[in-house]
């Protein structure tokens, strides 16, 4: 596999999860506002952690003498309510991590951008299993007493 290939899927990722990680801190925001704090500070969180993959895939770009670009991207939704929000993620992780495992498999020949996506990879899939938990979460126990258990 060429670099070029590996450096497109990498600015893929730096451009798409620096928004996700932007979202993130607004829904954090949004939900520490309205009283959620537990939710507010899994996603302030999570767009940390984000932001680290997002600096990782920027200093592997470079590596491989790639240039990096700041790339504009399509304004994404914002969600009041907690459960939709959820719901939007999860579709999210799903949808990345099918992204993802095409990603990998062009990255085997590389052991370094492997190794960083694999663990890229294992965190967005903690973020499903999350995600399908509170959605189960939620099926059992209704929508308002997992509301409460987020405040």
């Amino acid at each position: 596999m060429s670099n070029e290939k590996i450096i497109s899927d990498l600015q893929f990722i730096v451009t798409n999860l620096a928004q996700q990680a932007d979202g993130h801190l607004v829904q954090s925001r949004i939900f520490a506002a309205k009283g959620f704090s537990k939710l507010a500070e899994k996603y302030a969180e999570h767009a940390t952690e984000e932001r680290g993959y997002v600096e990782k895939c920027i200093d592997r770009i470079l590596d491989l003498g790639g240039k990096v670009k700041l790339e504009a991207k399509k304004a994404g939704e914002v969600f009041e309510n907690p459960i939709d929000w959820v719901k939007h993620d999860l579709k999210v992780s799903v949808d990345g991590l099918a992204w993802l495992k095409g990603v990998l498999k062009n990255a085997e020949e590389d052991v370094t951008t492997y190794d960083l996506l694999k663990d890229y990879y294992k965190d967005e899939e903690e973020d499903m299993y999350w995600g399908e938990q509170q959605l189960e979460l939620i099926e059992c126990i209704g929508e308002q007493n997992w509301i409460l258990q987020q405040l």
